[in-house]
């Protein structure tokens, strides 16, 4: 996921940061996150079984800044998928 906070909610995200940790629900696990340096945007890569805590994640903080989330998939888990998408 990646994040992008705007100058006029820079201090509420600050406060909210540091009040909060910004740790995930149950259900992810943060692997890891970075802040951009000079900036106001980072990003964070987390795992889940379900995309139903992540979202309870980003409506956390979606109201002070805007949140992109690319969900992924391993080798192994997308390999059938493209052997199927392809007819093989």
């Amino acid at each position: 996921m990646s994040w992008s906070i705007s100058p006029e909610n820079r201090n509420v995200a600050i406060g909210r940061f540091l009040k909060t940790g910004a740790l995930p629900p149950d259900g992810v696990t943060m692997k890891g996150r970075w802040h951009a340096v000079g900036g106001s945007s980072g990003f964070g890569i987390a795992e889940a079984n379900d995309l139903v805590p992540i979202q309870k994640w980003v409506l956390e903080w979606n109201d002070i800044m805007k949140m992109e989330v690319q969900a992924a998939l391993t080798d192994e888990h997308m390999a059938p998928l493209l052997n199927a998408a392809v007819g093989k």
